[in-house]
């Protein structure tokens, strides 16, 4: 099985979990070091923050579903935690919690001449445009051409 069905696999396994707990699903690392899996899931409340404490319980009842499953069929390292304040923006709910907010997107395919833009997140629109205020100018950039995204965090 490849990494991106595991992935699959795991979100569909954890999912109902997870939101029953009211957590989303924010991520699922899977990635060797050496010669250990790691699989990696970020949980998050919807409006941000979670506790060790949470993690750890989550962790544990992640760990018993998948072990029941037997997705990776193989031994790994378990590790559910928050993404940080530099979590990834993946989904248009992120990108609305984000809003007002300075980002670092990083796209697929160039838009208006640049594969990089930086600034303030002032719109998401129902047609899935991101509107980005950089130095310059005001960018809309489509949701599907974003490879990757994250908020820059500025001093707290």
């Amino acid at each position: 099985m490849d990494k991106q069905m595991i992935i699959s696999e795991v979100s569909e396994a954890v999912s109902a979990c997870i939101r029953e707990q009211g957590f989303e699903l924010v991520d699922i690392i899977h990635r060797y070091e050496g010669k250990d899996l790691f699989l990696r899931i970020l949980v998050d409340r919807p409006q941000g923050g979670i506790t060790m404490e949470e993690c750890a319980v989550l962790n544990t009842q992640i760990g018993l579903i998948l072990d029941e499953k037997d997705i990776l069929q193989r031994r790994y390292i378990l590790e559910v935690s928050s993404p940080g304040l530099d979590r990834p923006l993946k989904s248009k709910a992120d990108f609305m919690r984000c809003l007002n907010r300075s980002a670092r997107f990083f796209l697929k395919e160039p838009v208006e001449g640049k594969i990089e833009i930086a600034g303030k997140l002032i719109n998401v629109s129902e047609e899935d445009m991101i509107e980005v205020r950089t130095k310059d100018k005001d960018i809309c950039i489509p949701l599907e051409k974003i490879n990757k995204a994250k908020q820059i965090i500025e001093d707290i």
